[in-house]
């Protein structure tokens, strides 16, 4: 099985995943995750997995443990 490589998205994919992340929502539900991915070309996959990352970073910064279901911003 080969492992997918990470995307880095271009700075216009930045800005907008960053813009929901901030404005919108850090847990986009699927409907608003595919309305994302193809406003940014991402594939969802993809999308999912940047919006776990940045969640991962953001709850790190806010001294959070990274990983918690239960806690809803």
């Amino acid at each position: 099985i080969a492992m997918e490589k990470p995307v880095i998205p271009t700075e216009d994919q930045l800005e907008i995943l960053e813009y929901h992340f901030c404005k919108v929502n850090k847990h986009p539900d699927p409907t608003t995750l595919c309305l994302i991915a193809a406003e940014t070309g991402l594939s969802e996959e993809q999308t999912l997995k940047w919006f776990k990352q940045r969640l991962a970073e953001w709850r790190k910064s806010e001294g959070l443990p990274s990983e918690s279901g239960s806690v809803r911003d």
